[in-house]
């Protein structure tokens, strides 16, 4: 594909499934909205174009940096989680961000093969969720978010798949991976979630994303070992099994009272 069809491409389907996943979690609540966003949507295709260019072995080891960017994501949730409990959003969104910062620099100090580095991102994931504050109350007010919300979510995403896109052979396959997984659709939910709503809702949002990180990372794990066999296959492997991991946590999480 040349430069000119893939930027095309990013513009249409980057915020096409930015406004799918907002318009969703806006109908099934701040949990399941939470899991929802769990869902690849910027990453995936950040990951598609890197496989495009520069081609499917860069892609691959971005893939694993992706997927060990969940670690990253965890550390967010914990943070701003244990943050709102007294703090803002705004001063929670801070520290949730410097926290995400923080750990992507340890991981970019380490390499692990993907199958070791998908283990770890699983344990990370089982103990974040036990490490998670409590929800005082499950009952909640819709949050009621202004116009601008949909389109401003879907020009930021596309202006951060462009520009990282665009970034990444200079950064390496590694980093970019690392900073691709960064809670953009979490950082947005869980703010105004904790502003209209209060601190339970903003909790539940990014419970409810920690749910999503398996299949994120099954998802990543994939495509990480499948890449350099080919495009096709292998995209089509990592929807299958993101799909019926995300179904089995929705099911798990309900089941706990997590979702």
């Amino acid at each position: 594909m040349n430069p000119a069809g893939a930027l095309a491409l990013k513009l249409v389907l980057t915020p096409l499934l930015v406004g799918a996943a907002s318009l969703a979690g806006r109908r099934w609540g701040s949990s399941v909205g939470g899991w929802l966003i769990g869902i690849p949507f910027t990453s995936g295709p950040i990951a598609f174009f890197l496989a495009l260019s520069p081609g499917p072995s860069f892609a691959a080891g971005a893939a694993a940096g992706i997927m060990a960017g969940a670690v990253s994501q965890s550390a967010f949730c914990l943070a701003y989680s244990w943050a709102a409990q007294r703090q803002g959003w705004a001063r929670c969104l801070g520290v949730a961000t410097a926290a995400y910062a923080a750990v992507t620099i340890v991981l970019s100090l380490f390499f692990l093969p993907a199958l070791a580095s998908f283990v770890v991102v699983i344990l990370v994931l089982v103990v974040s969720l036990f490490l998670m504050p409590e929800q005082r109350t499950r009952s909640a007010a819709p949050v009621v978010f202004p116009r601008w919300d949909i389109p401003a979510r879907m020009v930021v995403a596309t202006g951060f798949v462009i520009l990282l896109t665009a970034v990444a052979p200079v950064l390496g396959a590694r980093l970019a991976g690392l900073l691709a997984p960064f809670p953009l659709y979490g950082s947005v939910l869980a703010g105004f979630a904790h502003r209209i709503q209060g601190t339970d809702p903003a909790v539940g949002v990014l419970r409810g994303l920690l749910l999503g990180l398996f299949a994120f990372a099954s998802f990543f794990l994939v495509l990480a070992l499948l890449l350099p066999e080919g495009l096709v296959v292998s995209f089509a492997s990592a929807i299958f099994v993101a799909v019926v991991v995300q179904g089995a946590t929705l099911v798990t999480g309900r089941r706990l009272g997590l979702a």
